[in-house]
């Protein structure tokens, strides 16, 4: 029975300390849904692009302003679905050292990724801007896995090697972009939902 009790109280610091160096609110759910915002974004740019009544210096313009919309638009949706989650599991919800510590290593790779990507575009280098964003935005994913789950990494050595492929082939930029930021957060969510989320139900 002591030895029972021991374990128990051993499980019990070691889910506390995890919880502590751990933000373990992420939510599959929002990552579907960052998926789904994606690809309909990558839709309404294809229209875009395609369009002939618009000079091209302007739909870079809107490209960019677009991008930024929908870099915002996906954050609050993580950030209402995490704080959904963490509520539902009584786990805190505050912006701690650990939280400090994660969004410094996740945004350090994609502000780096964005000045980069909007410097080759203002030089016309469109071809390359979707590599540039895949891969940066691995890197930040690979550096995220080390303070949530340690799955996502999965999903960022996968951004990487988009990328990779991406800045090969550059005649499909969009494609890639499309696959790496809708599809790939699509399967991603379903994956985790399934195997974390839908348990604890």
């Amino acid at each position: 029975m002591e030895n029972k009790e021991a374990f128990d109280a051993l499980n019990e610091i070691r889910d506390m300390m995890a919880k502590s160096t751990k933000v373990l609110s992420l939510s599959g759910v929002s990552s579907i849904v960052i998926g789904a915002l994606a690809m309909l974004a990558s839709f309404v740019a294809h229209q875009l692009l395609e369009f002939e009544g618009i000079p091209q210096y302007l739909k870079i313009k809107l490209l960019i302003v677009g991008a930024a919309v929908l870099f915002v638009t996906c954050a609050l949706v993580v950030l209402l679905f995490a704080k959904k989650k963490a509520a539902k599991n009584n786990i805190p919800f505050k912006f701690d050292m650990t939280a400090r510590k994660m969004l410094w290593y996740f945004f350090l790779p994609l502000v780096v990724g964005g000045v980069l990507s909007l410097s080759i575009l203002f030089q016309g280098h469109y071809g390359l801007t979707s590599s540039f964003m895949l891969v940066f935005y691995g890197l930040a994913l690979v550096n995220l896995s080390g303070y949530s789950f340690s799955n996502v990494k999965y999903l960022g050595y996968a951004e990487l090697i988009l990328g990779l492929i991406d800045s090969i082939t550059i005649q499909h930029a969009l494609l890639f972009w499309s696959l790496g930021f809708g599809l790939f957060h699509i399967i991603y969510g379903v994956v985790f939902h399934l195997l974390y989320e839908r348990k604890q139900k």
